[in-house]
C-alpha cells in the first residue's frame, strides 16, 4: 500500500480552509474546485478515506469567513428559507389549482423525486392535500441509469415543466442545479419568469451567483449567468429566490452527488417541513432544524471505523471484478437505488458493479412511469429481482448490505439475511433504531454478518428521526461507493478520472480535467480528449468540425476516455499503446507513473506534481 494521508495532514488542512484563499484554482467554481483535504485520497487506506470523507461533509456546516462566500447556517440563506417555506405554505392553505414542483437532472433530479414522494406522503399523513411533483431530465429511466444528453436541453426542460404544471394557477418551481450550470434546469427557470402570473421560481445551487456558467445554452443566446441576473433582481421583491450557500469542494472534484446532494436534501426538508408545522415559521427555528443535521453528521461519523471495514469489503469485491448489493427496505432502500445508480456516470463503472434493491420495487417507489422493468436488466430493483437475477451467482466475493429500521419488518430482514447468509458470508448490516430497541431477531441477524453497523439514536431525538436516518445512510452509502471505486483505482489524486463524458458539463470538466493533470494547454488537452473518444491518433475534418453533442454521444459508447487521453499526453503514445498500458495496470495513477519512469517526461512530470503539492 502506498503513502497513507496522516489525520494530523487532514486536520491542518481542514483548520486553515484553504480552498477559500485566492489563489486555490481562482479561475474555478466552488463546486468544481479540488479540494486541499483530499488531495491524496487515492493512496489512502479505507480508515483514511472515510475520515477524509468526514472532514469533507463537515465544511458544509462551517461558519461564514471573511471570504465572499455565504455558507449553510448564512443569515440570508436562513431568511430566504422562511420567505420560501411561506410561500409553500400559503400554497397548503389553498392548494385548488396550485403545485410545487422540485426538478434537477442526475442526483438532483433523483434527490427532487425522492423528496417530493416523501413530502406527499406526509402530506396524506396530515390530512393535507399532496402538492408536490418532480420532474427529472431524461424522465424515469434517469432514476437508475444515466440520462444525461437531456441535461444540456433546455427546450426540453422547458416543456417538460409546461407539461406538467398545465392547467395550474399558481406554482412554486424549485429548481436545483449544484453548478449554477445544467442547461435543463436554466431552460426551466427562464420559462418561469416569462411567465410571473403563474411560476415563482426557486434555484438552489453552491456556488455565488457571478460563478454561474456564462455559455450560451445549447440552441439559444440564453445563458445560466443571465438567468441567474434576471432572478437576482427579482428576489428583491420576492418574485424569485436563489439558495445558493456554498459548502466547500467535493471530497472528489466535481461529484456534486456528495455534498451537493446532502445540502439539497437538508434545505428542502427544512423548508417543507418548517411549511407542515403548526407553529409559525420563523428565523430561529429554521436555523436550529439546520443545526440538528449538523448532529445527525457527527453522530454518523461517529462509527467511522466501522463504516470503514464495511468500504474495505466493498472495495475488495470490486477490486476482483465482483459486485456490491445494497438490499434496502423504505426510504433506506431508495437512497441505495439512488448511490448505486450515480456510480456508473461518476466512476465509469458497469452498473452490475454496485446496485440497489428495494423491498415492495416499484409499487415502494411510486414514480410518475410506473413499472419500467421491461427496458432492461439494470431496472430491475425489487428484492424479487435480486433473488431470481444476482442471488444464484453470489460469491464470498460479493458484498452484500443490508439497510433498514428498526420501523421496518424486522423479521422479513432477518429472512432475506438467511438466504444471502446460504450463499455468502460476505453480508453486513447497517440499521437505525433508538435507545432500548433490540429484539431477538436483530440479534439473529448480528449473528448472520459479518459486520454490522448500529445506528442507536437517542430517545431525546427530534421527530425528524427519519429525516436524520435518512442522512445518515446517504452518508454511510456515499462513503462506500466512492471509498470502495477509489479502492479500485477509478479516482486520481481527488479527481474521478474515469468519468463518462456524456453530456456538456462532463466535457468540459474532461478538458479541465487534462489539463490540470497534464500541465498542457487547453487546445492540445480537448485534441488529446477527441483522440481517446474516437480512438484515433490524428484527427480528421469530419471530427473537428463535429457539434459537441455529437462528441458527447460517441463518447457515451466508449471506454476510459479520460484516462487514455491522460495517459497520451503524459507519455506521447499512441491509442493503442495506452489502451495496453491501461489494460495491464487499471489503477491509472500507477498506470501513469510507470509509463513515466522510462520515459523522458519523466522529470516533467515529477516538476509539475510537485507544484500542485
Amino acid at each position: 500500500m502506498a503513502a497513507v494521508a496522516k489525520p494530523d495532514r487532514i486536520n491542518a488542512f481542514f483548520a486553515t480552509q484553504d480552498w477559500e484563499s485566492a489563489d486555490h484554482e481562482p479561475s474555478l467554481p466552488v463546486s468544481e474546485k479540488s479540494n486541499p483535504l483530499t488531495r491524496h485520497i487515492d493512496r489512502a487506506s479505507a480508515s483514511s478515506v472515510v475520515k477524509m470523507l468526514q472532514a469533507c461533509d463537515a465544511q458544509m456546516f462551517q461558519e461564514e469567513s471573511q471570504t465572499e462566500y455565504q455558507r449553510l447556517l448564512s443569515g440570508e440563506i436562513v431568511k430566504t428559507l422562511v420567505e420560501v417555506a411561506e410561500r409553500v405554505r400559503l400554497i397548503l392553505k389553498d392548494p385548488r389549482d396550485s403545485l410545487v414542483i422540485l426538478s434537477g437532472c442526475g442526483t438532483s433530479g433523483r434527490l427532487g423525486f425522492l423528496l417530493a414522494s416523501g413530502f406527499n406522503r406526509e402530506l396524506q399523513r396530515l390530512n393535507y392535500t399532496p402538492i408536490c411533483s418532480y420532474v427529472i431530465a431524461g424522465g424515469d429511466r434517469a432514476l437508475f441509469s444515466s440520462q444525461e444528453a437531456p441535461e444540456d436541453d433546455p427546450t426540453l426542460g422547458a416543456l417538460r415543466l409546461k407539461k406538467v404544471s398545465e392547467g395550474k394557477k399558481r406554482v412554486l418551481f424549485i429548481g436545483v442545479s449544484c453548478g449554477l450550470s445544467a442547461p435543463f434546469v436554466a431552460g426551466q427557470l427562464d420559462f418561469c419568469l416569462r411567465h410571473p402570473d403563474v411560476y415563482t421560481p426557486v434555484l438552489v445551487g453552491f456556488n455565488p451567483a457571478h460563478q454561474a456558467r456564462n455559455e450560451p445554452l445549447p440552441g439559444c443566446t440564453l445563458t445560466f449567468h443571465s438567468v441567474v441576473t434576471r432572478m437576482e433582481e427579482l428576489a428583491k421583491t420576492q418574485k424569485a429566490f436563489l439558495i445558493n450557500p456554498a459548502l466547500g469542494p467535493e471530497a472528489i472534484s466535481g461529484s456534486s452527488r456528495m455534498k451537493g446532494g446532502s445540502a439539497t436534501k437538508i434545505l428542502l426538508e427544512v423548508v417543507f417541513s418548517a411549511s407542515f408545522s403548526r407553529t409559525p415559521v420563523t428565523f430561529n427555528g429554521i436555523l436550529q432544524h439546520m443545526r440538528s443535521y449538523k448532529k445527525a453528521l457527527d453522530f454518523t461519523y461517529s462509527h467511522s471505523e466501522e463504516i470503514a471495514v464495511l468500504t474495505e469489503a466493498a472495495g475488495r469485491s470490486l477490486q476482483c471484478g465482483r459486485q456490491v448489493c445494497y438490499l434496502g427496505w423504505g426510504s433506506l432502500g431508495l437512497l441505495g437505488l439512488i448511490d448505486a445508480s450515480e456510480c456508473k456516470p461518476t466512476f465509469g463503472a458497469d452498473y452490475e458493479d454496485i446496485r440497489g434493491f428495494v423491498s415492495g420495487g416499484y409499487k415502494e417507489l411510486g414514480n410518475n412511469e410506473g413499472n419500467l422493468t421491461v427496458m432492461g436488466p439494470e431496472f430491475s430493483i425489487s428484492h424479487d429481482d435480486f433473488l431470481d437475477r444476482v442471488l444464484p451467482r453470489l460469491t464470498d466475493n460479493d458484498t452484500v448490505l443490508l439497510l433498514y429500521a428498526a420501523s421496518d419488518d424486522v423479521d422479513e430482514v432477518a429472512k432475506l439475511a438467511r438466504r444471502v447468509r446460504e450463499k455468502t458470508s460476505n453480508i453486513h448490516a447497517a440499521y437505525h433504531q433508538t435507545d432500548g430497541g433490540t429484539g431477538a431477531q436483530q440479534d439473529d441477524i448480528n449473528k448472520l454478518c459479518s459486520s454490522t453497523i448500529n445506528f442507536t439514536w437517542p430517545r431525546e431525538t427530534p421527530k425528524r428521526l427519519q429525516q436524520m436516518q435518512e442522512l445518515s445512510t446517504k452518508l454511510l452509502l456515499n462513503a462506500v461507493s466512492t471509498g470502495a471505486h477509489i479502492l479500485k483505482g477509478k479516482v486520481f489524486k481527488n479527481y474521478m478520472i474515469d468519468l463518462q463524458v456524456t453530456n456538456s458539463k462532463l466535457y468540459r470538466r474532461a478538458a479541465r480535467l487534462l489539463q490540470e493533470l497534464s500541465g498542457h494547454s487547453e487546445s492540445r488537452c480537448e485534441e488529446a480528449l477527441l483522440k481517446a473518444i474516437y480512438q484515433v491518433d490524428k484527427l480528421s475534418e469530419d471530427i473537428t468540425t463535429c457539434s459537441l453533442e455529437t462528441h458527447t454521444h460517441t463518447a457515451g459508447k466508449a471506454k476510459k476516455v479520460v484516462p487514455l487521453a491522460l495517459v497520451c499526453l503524459l507519455t506521447g503514445c499512441s491509442i493503442k499503446e495506452a489502451e495496453t498500458r491501461l489494460e495491464l495496470q487499471p489503477i491509472v495513477r500507477e498506470a501513469v507513473e510507470a509509463c513515466l519512469k522510462s520515459s523522458k517526461g519523466h522529470n516533467e512530470y515529477i516538476m509539475m506534481n510537485s507544484a500542485a503539492k
